[in-house]
């Protein structure tokens, strides 16, 4: 009897994905928290999110349009913590608690914290979505600075920022272990430099 022939195969359809640049960007999220921006590439994003090389050309030009992407998100994530923590009534604990979110932030995604304040953001003017989302999380250091103390708003904005981004990046590069002096907490630790740096004393303080 001779053998039935099978029905030939269907050609493959073509590849569609739901959302491929969320799926994009969540992949590229967990590459960079996993390895960090160096050496990271369009490949090993194609592959964490199980598409083809290829793929991420249809959303992004290059890596560094993939990356400002990630570091948009990034930034946003940290301005609704700080606008979170700027719902605080009285406005010396309202400094105070941002001081701490912005610490927090950086220490739960030092990855993206690194991204966020690296070499990109020289260039931020080539990526508008990025600068605006940048700019939005400052704005919120500024606005409570200023109605904490119209006067020197902008002064304190600027002392509380540069305060809390450089001790959070001591504490990612684990720069204060080992000091011959006592060293508490990280965010406890904010909140303690902060009250002397700005000289304000919050609710909670």
């Amino acid at each position: 009897m001779p053998t039935a022939k099978r029905p030939p195969k269907p050609p493959p359809k073509p590849y569609h994905h739901g959302n491929l640049r969320e799926t994009l960007l969540v992949a590229a999220d967990a590459v960079l928290a996993e390895r960090g921006a160096q050496g990271l590439t369009l490949r090993d994003v194609a592959k964490a999110a199980g598409v083809s090389h290829a793929a991420p050309y249809h959303h992004f030009a290059s890596l560094n349009d993939l990356l400002a992407a990630v570091a948009e998100r990034a930034f946003g994530l940290l301005a609704q913590a700080l606008e979170q923590a700027a719902t605080e009534p009285d406005t010396a604990e309202r400094m105070l608690k941002i001081n701490d979110a912005y610490v927090a932030c950086a220490l739960a995604r030092p990855a993206q914290f690194r991204l966020m304040f690296g070499p990109l953001l020289a260039r931020k003017h080539d990526y508008p979505e990025f600068k605006v989302a940048a700019e939005r999380a400052f704005g919120v250091v500024l606005t409570a600075a200023c109605a904490h103390d119209p006067e020197r708003g902008p002064e304190l904005a600027l002392t509380g920022w540069s305060l809390a981004h450089g001790l959070s990046n001591l504490l990612i590069d684990g720069a204060l272990e080992g000091l011959p002096i006592p060293v508490g907490p990280g965010e406890g630790l904010a909140r303690q430099l902060a009250v002397r740096a700005l000289g304000v004393t919050g609710a909670a303080a």
